[in-house]
């Protein structure tokens, strides 16, 4: 059963020189239990749908078209008042840089009091104890004296785990991680994923990964949305993603990770165009070895290769 669904989302930005876009067509779903991973390289629109889903865009952002249907129930014209029912208390986010999520002017307890307050509408002692089992639950030892502590007082990697407990604090059916990992060392990013991932599913939470580290994806979802310039261009089982990419693109990222030792890493050319510079056809037929000629003037539909793969290219 799907519990989130994008459907043929598209949205642009407005400068000063001009409305440029940013997703096309950008279709997925996430089902009840299950970890989707969105990959790609900076850039690629990963940040922009989750905020899409959030209702959390900037201002000179607009959804062009499309839909984002929560519970098999359309979120688009909800009212802001509305989107708060499920933003945090339904949906909840872990934010890119754990640096720079929590206020450093109050402390770890003040900030998760605050989710809860909003969302479970509890006060005082039960808010109290609620917060403190969400300390708990992230593995945040001795939660009842940290509570009172600052953020400067709390390690990268307690700070991640102090953001997860707000993101959970509200018994969230689905988690957005945005780059859980970013800026904590090897052995902090395996503890932060074993605890999503223990969290997930003592509570049967959908999760939705954002994520360039591919190592990351292999080990921690189910399928797998790879975009690239806004446009997602392969989808399907992760087991069998790595088993056989099939676009360009994907197979050119596999072949960037590290592997055998005396091999050398393949790179891909050049660099992902920026959001206004305007590409004819396929957007990656400048980087791509096998590009053809078709490539450079025609779009390639996201179509469907077997029952569980999808894929953007005229060579697929």
């Amino acid at each position: 059963m799907n519990i989130l669904e994008i459907r043929n989302l598209n949205l642009g930005f407005s400068t000063n020189n001009g409305f440029y876009q940013a997703l096309f067509d950008v279709s997925f779903s996430l089902e009840k239990g299950h970890t989707l991973a969105i990959v790609g390289e900076s850039g690629c629109g990963k940040s922009v749908t989750a905020m899409s889903i959030l209702n959390l865009l900037p201002k000179n952002a607009k959804i062009i078209s499309g839909d984002i249907l929560y519970s098999g129930e359309s979120v688009r014209e909800l009212s802001e008042q509305d989107y708060r029912e499920i933003r945090g208390k339904k949906i909840a986010l872990i934010p890119q840089d754990p640096m720079t999520s929590l206020n450093p002017l109050f402390t770890i307890g003040d900030q998760l009091l605050e989710v809860i307050k909003i969302h479970q509408k509890l006060d005082g002692k039960d808010a109290e104890r609620r917060a403190i089992e969400a300390l708990d639950a992230v593995q945040i030892p001795s939660a009842k004296e940290r509570f009172k502590s600052y953020p400067h007082e709390f390690s990268g990697g307690m700070k991640q785990r102090a953001i997860i407990a707000m993101a959970l604090a509200c018994n969230a059916e689905i988690l957005i991680a945005d780059e859980p990992t970013t800026a904590l060392d090897v052995t902090i990013q395996a503890q932060i994923m074993e605890l999503i991932n223990n969290i997930k599913r003592e509570r049967d939470m959908s999760v939705i990964l954002i994520t360039h580290d591919l190592a990351l994806v292999r080990e921690n979802s189910d399928k797998i949305c790879v975009m690239y310039c806004g446009h997602i261009v392969e989808e399907g089982d992760t087991k069998e993603f790595f088993e056989g990419p099939l676009h360009p693109y994907s197979k050119a990222l596999l072949k960037s990770l590290p592997t055998v030792r005396g091999i050398s890493l393949e790179t891909i050319k050049g660099q992902p165009p920026s959001i206004t510079q305007i590409i004819q056809g396929c957007k990656f037929h400048p980087r791509c070895k096998d590009c053809t000629d078709t490539c450079t003037h025609e779009v390639p539909e996201l179509k469907i290769i077997s029952d569980s793969r999808l894929c953007a290219c005229h060579l697929c």
